[in-house]
């Protein structure tokens, strides 16, 4: 197992036999984490920072194993440890599972017999499909998509495309994670510090004790023909030949928090959209 210095740093990295140098840089989750993680740290240099008296540094990094896809095999996951260590001999947990970012996308439909101006009766899109890493075969939970090349709307209207069969424009989607972070400006230094110091994605980490990944959310509202929603209930859809066979589940609205319990963009979509329209935004 080969080992390297990262460029103008002191930190070594090990690798495993089937992995170079050069495909661990060009990795984009690896490259986004290492970014974050320098910026982060580099804020230790401040006098008001919680570490500045005792600040850590990354002294190295051990790939553990990489999981190759598709015919190219490029890398999809990587796992990894990370040696973050201060001047005293503390160390940071450093356990990584890379797999980069993803989109969720929350899709409100509203039968097309009612008046625009109706709130009452509006319906969601949610897919079940088996997840193995959860145990299930059965797994409830709103769209979603891995951000591998391309920008974050683009993925999420393909995704849509993919596993709703629905065609929209980029145009009229809308992030709900970006509306909800620009949409109270920071009242104080403090706020600012806690909001934004660090230059983390608008997103939501789904599992930032072990995992890179963000998740940002989109929205879509239709108006469709009510018999639409009938077609769409038990739906099976999906890429098959990626392995995804998906079944599509229609749910009302006001029950996505219950009926996506178990799913984290679900949860996240629920609070985004009410807090942004108690708030006026949408």
């Amino acid at each position: 197992m080969s080992t390297f210095t990262l460029a103008n740093t002191s930190t070594t990295v090990q690798l495993i036999p089937d992995l170079s140098q050069e495909q661990l840089l060009a990795f984009p989750a690896f490259k986004n984490w290492l970014s974050q993680l320098t910026h982060s740290l580099s804020k230790q240099s401040s006098p008001t920072h919680p570490f500045h008296s005792a600040p850590y540094s990354l002294e190295s990094i051990t790939i553990q194993s990489a999981d190759r896809w598709g015919p190219s095999k490029r890398i999809g996951f990587l796992k990894l440890q990370a040696t973050i260590k201060n001047v005293k001999g503390t160390s940071l947990p450093g356990g990584i599972f890379l797999r980069g970012p993803a989109v969720g996308m929350l899709v409100i439909l509203q039968p097309d017999d009612l008046p625009k101006e109706n709130q009452d009766e509006k319906y969601v899109l949610l897919t079940v499909q088996p997840r193995i890493p959860c145990g299930s075969l059965q797994f409830v939970e709103l769209p979603a998509g891995m951000v591998d090349n391309g920008t974050f709307k683009g993925i999420a209207a393909q995704e849509i495309k993919e596993e709703l069969g629905i065609d929209i424009p980029e145009k009229e989607l809308i992030n709900l994670s970006e509306l909800a972070f620009t949409s109270e400006p920071a009242q104080t230094i403090e706020e600012e510090d806690r909001e934004g110091q660090e230059g983390l994605p608008q997103a939501m980490f789904p599992s930032a004790g072990g995992c890179d990944e963000y998740i940002q959310i989109f929205l879509h509202e239709k108006r469709v023909p009510r018999s639409k929603l009938k077609e769409w209930e038990g739906k099976f859809t999906g890429l098959m030949d990626q392995g995804e066979m998906i079944t599509l589940k229609v749910v009302k609205l006001e029950d996505l928090w219950l009926e996506g319990a178990r799913d984290s963009k679900a949860l996240t979509a629920w609070a985004l959209y009410s807090g942004l329209k108690l708030k006026g935004k949408l």
